[in-house]
């Protein structure tokens, strides 16, 4: 078997649920061929030893006949090893096609995931996404693996039917008719069941959103005194879960009991036939331990079926999440035709602002209102589609991959993942300690690093929940200067941090980016004079230039704005 996940998960069918189901089936097809076929030996095998075991009380038992005893019990000792073989062997491609389909359904989602951007968490709730990678890739994976199983069940059944119908007609009937009939009842519970877990699973989804929500601006909630008012709201939709939850319970154990009665009391009817038609003589003994033997069998393969209906109603709901995601569009895409990169270095414009970006050097943008200088951030970066050139080139018309290798923007929204925090910090792999230690002292960072027990291998907690506010600021701006990119925009890299520890970082930084083109938005008097040249953004607009120092003298609103009433340096 091929190694897992694999390297191209492939361009699924987002046209419809069914239509990637069908899909992923295609993309395991010799592992589930090779699956059915041996449930196919398993469940035939058990199949014929009923046929076996009678055939031996009839020619064995009843006839005294010693040999053809042993005979057939060397038959049925030989279906055991051959039912044992196949399920041994049948187990390990089942595994293969439910790990090769949650896999390369993860693999399809990270990577339309990457695609969106930016335009994820505004066109998908965070719950949403996490449900799709926790619940739903095991439901897919469940759907594709039964086909194998129900396969085998079909086939044991019809080769069940057709011995019963050689045997007896009217038992065949019973059963050629039965089955059918008990896959009609267990199928009419699967239309609500269908209903109500798409309705639990949409609930899940917002109650998952909202704990995001409340975890990651926890402080915030606790410093306005919202704590009740959030534990109610939580408590509501938790419970509303709950009521949700209990109808699908309520279906599902009907689902279930039906699955357990009705093949139970079709056993009882056709054992009843059986013995019927043996005190009738119209079949031996030995072909009533047989029929026995069949109906209790049957009991497994009737079930297969039931469990590959509800099944697939539940691979068919998160298909359909699936695909959900798959429709989206980003925001932004390639041109048909991209240019290629002018070569650096280059000034880069916004035509919006009137920005002007001087290659090599450390620009400050100080903007009279934060948003503005958010926005401007997103249009350098190319976020959001705007009028910004590169060394005359508009990044519209360059590939998105070129543009996010060679500008890179920082802001206080960027995350750190769990893992080893020298992987966190050096995203690009492959930097030197003397390379960690230098983005370390110029972002400040050492003493962060020193009090960890195993320094840079020491674990970062889910988004960096152990480090506080200033700590991951400074931790994310040593992530941006290891990257080392032609552009960096940094936004606010200092507003968690103590006076004396932003004076260190804005002292350090032009060093730290020497022969780098770097934008820094803020309106830190500290980073601003360290800039070589300072943009003052009124409404958006670039209204003055000219160093920090410059600008104080001459723009009584900048002074206003970067002093906020203080003492100027």
């Amino acid at each position: 078997m091929r190694p897992l996940p694999e390297p191209d998960p492939g361009v699924p069918d987002p046209r419809s649920p069914g239509r990637y189901l069908l899909w992923l089936v295609g993309k395991v097809g010799p592992a589930l061929t090779a699956a059915a076929l041996l449930s196919v030996v398993w469940t035939v095998s058990q199949a014929l030893m009923p046929a076996v075991v009678g055939v031996a009380i009839d020619s064995g038992l009843a006839d005294r006949d010693a040999a053809a005893l042993r005979n057939w019990g060397l038959v049925l000792l030989g279906l055991g090893l051959l039912q044992a073989t196949a399920g041994v062997v049948l187990h390990r491609f089942a595994v293969f096609v439910w790990l090769s389909t949650a896999y390369r359904t993860t693999q399809i989602t990270v990577r339309q995931a990457n695609r969106l951007g930016a335009a994820l968490p505004k066109r998908l709730a965070t719950g949403e996404v996490v449900s799709i990678g926790t619940a739903d890739i095991s439901n897919l994976g469940s759907a594709i693996e039964i086909v194998s199983r129900a396969s085998g069940a079909l086939v044991a059944i019809v080769v069940i039917t057709a011995i019963l119908l050689a045997t007896s007609v009217p038992l065949g009937l019973v059963v050629l008719v039965g089955v059918p009939l008990l896959m009609a009842v267990v199928g009419g519970l699967v239309r609500p069941l269908h209903r109500h877990q798409q309705v639990y699973r949409d609930q899940q989804a917002i109650l998952a959103t909202l704990a995001n929500d409340i975890v990651t601006g926890l402080r915030i909630v606790r410093g306005v005194g919202g704590e009740r008012v959030l534990a109610t709201r939580y408590r509501t939709e938790s419970q509303e879960l709950r009521r949700r939850g209990v109808r699908v319970a309520g279906v599902e154990s009907l689902l279930e009991a039906a699955q357990l009665l009705l093949p139970g009391m079709f056993l009882v009817l056709v054992t009843w036939l059986g013995a019927r038609f043996t005190l009738s003589g119209e079949i031996t003994v030995g072909q009533l331990v047989a029929f026995y033997g069949y109906t209790a069998f049957l009991v497994g393969p009737i079930r297969t079926l039931s469990e590959f209906i509800t099944t697939e109603t539940t691979g068919y709901v998160a298909a359909r999440r699936v695909v959900g995601l798959l429709a989206l569009a980003p925001e932004l895409t390639d041109p048909p035709a991209p240019k290629p990169v002018p070569r650096l270095p280059g000034v880069l414009f916004d035509a919006v602002s009137g920005l002007r970006v001087a290659p090599g050097r450390l620009t400050a943008v100080a903007a009279s209102d934060p948003a503005a200088a958010t926005a401007l951030a997103d249009r350098l970066g190319r976020y959001v589609d705007a009028e910004v050139t590169l060394a005359g080139v508009p990044l519209r018309e360059l590939a998105l991959g070129a543009v996010r290798e060679r500008i890179l923007v920082a802001d206080n929204d960027a995350r750190l993942f769990t893992g080893r925090l020298r992987d966190e910090l050096d995203i690009v792999g492959g930097a030197a300690d003397d390379e960690l230690t230098s983005a370390l002292v110029a972002a400040s960072a050492t003493d962060i690093v020193a009090a960890l027990p195993d320094g840079l291998d020491a674990r970062v907690a889910e988004r960096g929940r152990e480090f506080s506010g200033g700590q991951q600021q400074r931790l994310r701006l040593v992530r941006a200067l290891l990257a080392d990119p032609p552009f960096l925009v940094l936004v606010e890299p200092t507003s968690a941090v103590d006076a004396h520890t932003e004076a260190r970082i804005a002292g350090r930084l032009r060093a730290a980016r020497s022969g780098r083109t770097t934008v820094v938005c803020s309106t830190s008097p500290l980073l601003l004079d360290q800039a070589d040249q300072v943009a003052f953004l009124y409404d958006g607009k670039v209204v003055a230039e000219g160093t920090h120092r410059a600008l104080l003298e001459r723009e009584p609103q900048y002074a206003a704005l970067v002093t906020r009433g203080g003492d100027q340096p």
